[in-house]
């Protein structure tokens, strides 16, 4: 007896794989397609030679980019809003900053303290600056570094439609 549902056990034991095999693809397959729609601009070139960068817009209206803090690779995101570079706690710590004199900073949710700091160097494709202002803020969640205007005051800035160019 216990031969005969032993093909029909493997046969469910293969479905069940066969199963977990696609789910686990379509896992891969929309996890790369929701990751390119958060940052349609992974693939931005670091090419020192080159003062202009040009991003695409996200689909939920932002530029999203990949750039480097002290030569450590990080993600942007640019916040016009943002008056200084603002590196979530756990971001600074995986670069090696060292919390700076406390200040408070206005945020869209309220007052907050925040740790200042000076950056070596910020990266973002072809346009690199030298000793930059930020702060590291403990209230950020995430690893997304907000690229404020400490950095972006030193570019020309030009959009149009969901292209935005920096240029030194």
């Amino acid at each position: 007896m216990t031969q005969q549902h032993t093909p029909k056990r493997i046969g469910q034991g293969m479905w069940m794989i066969a199963w977990v095999l696609l789910l686990g693809l379509l896992y891969l397959f929309f996890e790369d397609t929701i990751s390119q729609q958060y940052n349609p601009n992974q693939s931005l070139v670091s090419d020192s030679s080159n003062a202009e960068v040009v991003l695409q817009r996200n689909r939920s209206g932002h530029y999203v980019a990949p750039g480097k803090i002290n030569g450590t690779a990080v993600t942007f995101l640019l916040d016009t809003g943002a008056t200084t570079i603002s590196i979530p706690e756990a971001v600074a710590e995986k670069i090696g900053l060292t919390r700076g004199f406390r200040s408070e900073v206005s945020t869209a949710n309220g007052n907050i303290s925040v740790y200042n700091s000076t950056l070596d160097s910020v990266q973002l494709g072809g346009i690199k600056l030298y000793d930059i202002r930020g702060h590291i803020n403990p209230y950020m969640d995430g690893e997304t570094v907000l690229l404020g205007m400490s950095f972006m005051k030193h570019l020309e800035i030009t959009q149009k439609g969901n292209t935005l160019t920096l240029r030194r």
